[in-house]
């Protein structure tokens, strides 16, 4: 699974991707605790809740489509996208998580994002 740096043309895309690869080596999520992956771009932001055991995405939120939870990636949006991922989790009656930063950094978005969720009662 471990991608080659060098076909990554810039940089910090080569720095991200094996940050990422680190991270993701250390967390796996289960079925009673799935793992919170975050994709950000400038200018959308999608979040996966995913149970690693299955190889199942549980529920997908996002800042586009038809079902968009906010109009862009900043952190007002976060914390949209966060609350509606919080009640999709409690829907399906799961009330903790682990959470992959995918890379970037816990600050601004990632961080408004991650907040968003345990004030809406998930344990992260």
């Amino acid at each position: 699974m471990r991608k080659q740096y060098g076909k990554v043309a810039n940089l910090k895309d080569q720095q991200r991707q094996k940050r990422r690869l680190t991270i993701r080596a250390k967390i796996n999520g289960t079925s009673e605790r799935p793992r919170i992956c975050a994709v950000r771009s400038n200018k959308h932001i999608t979040v996966q809740v995913i149970d690693d055991t299955k190889s199942v995405t549980l529920c997908t939120v996002s800042t586009f489509g038809k079902a968009a939870a906010a109009d862009s990636c900043n952190k007002d949006g976060a914390k949209k996208v966060g609350a509606k991922v919080a009640a999709l989790m409690k829907s399906k009656n799961l009330n903790a998580a682990v959470f992959d930063r995918a890379g970037y950094r816990y600050t601004g978005v990632i961080a408004a994002l991650v907040e968003s969720i345990r004030e809406s009662g998930i344990q992260v």
